[in-house]
């Protein structure tokens, strides 16, 4: 198993692995952020550029995905994830690649994710450097070979995933997730704040439209206690 990550290094020196640009940043932040209120109250925890480590006892042995989503875990943040620990691998891995990151996503990384049994793995190019569409997914699929059936990454079709049950999309230099079940859109954080401030502006009108009628009413209560009449009968 270490051998497969022989090849997958990092150049900064601590050998934490980086965003190369505010875009992939902002795509890696927005992502971690989405998924990770879409599945609060459930069994798992979603990380982001944190390492894997997946071999006892060989430190070495570790990746770092740009966002990754674990199931069957307790929720919340960890310094690392350790897999014989947990004893879960990530069911889902995003990585947000670029033109110089895309020999190590469709090589070494998409063949160890593949070996480590990760089912679904998605490739988001905000720039559109490599993938013309932005978007590329794959999905872990038992198929025929000689020696007998191996599991092998196939393409995702429609962008549909199949174990985060959401269909993903491409909205500018972002993805945009949307529930199966009900067709409603997973909110980005500015969406959130800005739906915030509409509804926050909603509740003013309305206390406000209360307020005046109140005060109308008020004013023909009074009219009518001057011609003699109670307005309580």
């Amino acid at each position: 198993m270490t051998t497969l990550l022989s090849t997958v290094s990092y150049p900064s020196g601590d050998g934490q692995p980086l965003a190369e640009t505010f875009l992939h940043l902002y795509a890696i932040l927005t992502t971690l952020e989405v998924l990770r209120q879409y599945l609060e109250g459930t069994q798992a925890t979603v990380l982001a550029n944190q390492f894997l480590y997946y071999a006892p006892g060989v430190p070495t042995s570790r990746v770092a995905p740009d966002v990754m989503v674990i199931f069957g875990v307790e929720p919340g943040g960890r310094d690392n994830y350790k897999s014989w620990e947990e004893g879960q691998v990530p069911a889902v891995i995003f990585e947000i690649t670029s033109a110089g990151t895309r020999n190590r996503d469709q090589g070494d990384k998409l063949r160890l994710y593949e070996f480590l049994g990760v089912q679904e793995y998605w490739l988001f190019d905000p720039k559109g450097e490599w993938i013309a569409e932005k978007l590329r997914g794959y999905r872990l699929q038992v198929i025929e070979e000689e020696d007998g059936p191996v599991s092998r990454y196939q393409p995702v079709e429609e962008n549909l995933s199949e174990r985060l049950q959401l269909r993903l999309q491409v909205e500018g230099d972002l993805i945009g997730f949307y529930r199966l079940d009900n067709g409603q859109k997973l909110l980005i954080p500015a969406e959130l704040a800005s739906a915030l401030r509409v509804t926050a502006i909603q509740l003013e009108q309305e206390r406000e439209a209360r307020r005046k009628a109140e005060q109308r009413a008020a004013e023909l209560a009074e009219r009518l206690r001057a011609l003699g009449i109670d307005p309580d009968q």
